[in-house]
Parts: structure tokens; C-alpha cells; sequence
């Protein structure tokens, strides 16, 4: 009588632990930079962290930035054939994905833009995540 006692007294924690959801899984996106404009796919989706990855296919060193709300985010100079990785967390709105070179241009990369909706859902019920 006496263990089943302490037995329920050690499964009642004095500690109180909020259950939190996590948060969104992380959205990969891909984007490339040509010698005309920068394309990211997808271009729509949730609020939430992503993944970006860039690849230059120019043929000169570009320096790549996310841009956009309360974001700034800056990687490089990447270099041709090369590829640089961004994450962050965005809220709703919209971003730009530019690259910029320090040599003079004739007319400027075309950024990409990213329209960024209502957040995602939380990753509670997903599993096998670290």
C-alpha cells in the first residue's frame, strides 16, 4: 500500500510545463539567377521558417539578399555555378529575392518575388522530426 502511494505522488511533478506547439516544419525553396532575373518556386505559401537555396547560373558573382517586412538577409558574393543557402522565419507579406553584382550592369537582375499568406500549421502531429 505504501509503494503504490509514493508511486503516485512521484508521477504528480511539482513542475508545471506548458504544452507549446512547435513550430512549422521548414518549407525548402529553390531559386536560381540567371543573366536575366532571379526565379524562386515556389513563389506562394504559408508564414513560417523556410529553406531557400540558390544557385548562380550567371556568369558573374552575385551577392543575394531576402528582403522584405522586418526581414534582411544577405549571403555571398556567390559565385558562378555555385550555390548559397538562406533560412529565415517570414511573416505574412511580401519579399524579394535580388542579386546584385559589384561590376556595372547594363540593366539589372529582375528580382523574384515572394507573397507570404497566413502562418502555416504547426508541426505538433508531425513525426520523426529532430
Amino acid at each position: 500500500m505504501l509503494a503504490t502511494v509514493a508511486l503516485l505522488l512521484a508521477g504528480c511533478g511539482g513542475e508545471d510545463f506548458e504544452n507549446k506547439p512547435r513550430p512549422a516544419v521548414p518549407l525548402q525553396i529553390a531559386g536560381v539567377v540567371t543573366t536575366e532575373r532571379v526565379t524562386v518556386s515556389p513563389k506562394a505559401f504559408g508564414a513560417g521558417p523556410v529553406v531557400l537555396t540558390i544557385s548562380n547560373q550567371d556568369e558573374r558573382s552575385h551577392t543575394i539578399t531576402l528582403e522584405g517586412e522586418s526581414t534582411r538577409q544577405r549571403v555571398g558574393p556567390v559565385n558562378p555555378l555555385d550555390t548559397a543557402t538562406l533560412q529565415a522565419t517570414l511573416a505574412p507579406g511580401r519579399y524579394e529575392v535580388k542579386a546584385g553584382s559589384d561590376t556595372a550592369v547594363k540593366k539589372p537582375l529582375s528580382p523574384a518575388v515572394l507573397e507570404i499568406g497566413p502562418p502555416r500549421d504547426d508541426s505538433s502531429d508531425e513525426v520523426l522530426l529532430p
